[in-house]
């Protein structure tokens, strides 16, 4: 069998593992360049039968972003961010087009940390507040605007949010089975 992993493979992996929801950033813009790179990541993630279904806003305004930021309170750290990105999707496929959704998110926030940034993806919340999100973006109300996902220089990943989620992994034990649910790994020769 043949080996064709990167070269730095084990590096790469282990970035991945590191990429983290980063709420808090440095005021500096995220470059031209790097922001480019980003949105050609997210143009050239796979997608359900190659549908392609969505459509980058890119948001740097300030007074935009604030606006973002008050749509719900657990996302009014999006008002410090240098950029946000969202994801607008064409509306067509909701079950298909939520996992290309999720898709892309990924891939832009693993992008971000491979460029020596950070990100963090809010959440608009329930349908209401959704559609507020999708009226200050400018989307027709047939799309789906559910997030961004917001890129800058993090000064922390830690959750400065009133009564933070626990920090952690399971054990591989406890969420991984072999052939059925519940089974563990078998003995091997």
């Amino acid at each position: 069998m043949a080996n064709d992993a990167l070269p730095n493979a084990a590096e790469a992996v282990e970035e991945i593992r590191r990429v983290r929801q980063a709420r808090r950033y440095e005021p500096e813009p995220v470059p031209e360049e790097v922001l480019e790179q980003l949105l050609d990541v997210a143009r050239w993630t796979g997608s359900s039968r190659n549908t392609q279904p969505w459509h980058f806003i890119v948001v740097t305004n300030k007074e935009q972003l604030r606006r973002i930021s008050e749509i719900r309170t657990p996302i009014n750290w999006v008002a410090d961010a240098p950029l946000a990105i969202a994801i607008v999707l064409d509306g067509a496929n909701p079950s298909s087009e939520a996992y290309d959704e999720g898709r892309v998110t990924e891939r832009l926030l693993i992008a971000a940390r491979f460029l020596g940034l950070g990100g963090g993806t809010a959440w608009f919340g329930d349908e209401a507040q959704q559609a507020q999100g999708k009226a200050l973006l400018g989307v027709p109300e047939e799309r789906t605007a559910r997030s961004v996902v917001v890129i800058g220089y993090p000064t922390t990943t830690v959750d400065h949010r009133p009564n933070p989620a626990t920090g952690g992994r399971r054990s591989l034990a406890e969420v991984v089975s072999y052939e059925r649910l519940g089974d563990g790994r078998p003995d091997r020769p």
